[in-house]
């Protein structure tokens, strides 16, 4: 049974198709996303909200009523000047959004660096693809260079052989 001289391409051209296949469901994230906890959730929940303008125009907005009716109110004020109620709350606001914000942060990191090993990976797998179709052009181009300087030795040997023919040797002395 006579084989296909294209045969090897169309298993090698099917196997890259199913690598590319499989490397761009990796990058859509078709696979199932890791589950959440409830304080992972929270914590991104936490530092989408306080990270954001809308926080921080409402906060603002919120504190300077908070300063306006205390100064308005003077003595019969529930926080007078030097509003140690609002240092207190603002200070307990930092400090437990802080470490809920730096759960998320490094949650994030993880997921980073996760991803920055599986590239490194693929970027090696890609440097020894690259190196390998180098050397197969760098053989192919060998045994171009070999056929030719065969056929050039075989034509040189051809017009020797008809000069020799065609032109008289020098005469016998």
């Amino acid at each position: 049974m006579a084989r296909h001289p294209e045969a090897p391409n169309h298993r090698r051209h099917s196997h890259l198709r199913s690598t590319l296949i499989r490397a761009r469901e990796r990058r859509r994230g078709d696979e199932p996303a890791p589950q959440l906890t409830l304080g992972e959730r929270l914590s991104d929940l936490v530092a989408a909200i306080v990270g954001s303008w809308r926080f921080i125009l409402i906060q603002s907005g919120l504190l300077l009523a908070w300063l306006a009716a205390n100064i308005t109110l003077g003595g019969g004020a529930w926080d007078p000047y030097p509003f140690i109620l609002l240092n207190l709350m603002l200070s307990f606001q930092a400090a437990y959004t802080a470490p809920i914000i730096m759960m998320s942060q490094n949650r994030q990191a993880d997921i980073d660096r996760l991803r920055s090993i599986a590239d490194y990976q693929v970027n090696i797998r890609a440097e020894a693809e690259i190196s390998l179709l180098h050397e197969k052009i760098d053989l192919l181009r060998e045994q171009q260079v070999a056929e030719l300087i065969a056929l050039l030795k075989t034509s040189l040997e051809r017009i020797e052989s008809l000069e020799n023919r065609l032109l008289p040797g020098p005469p016998p002395a």
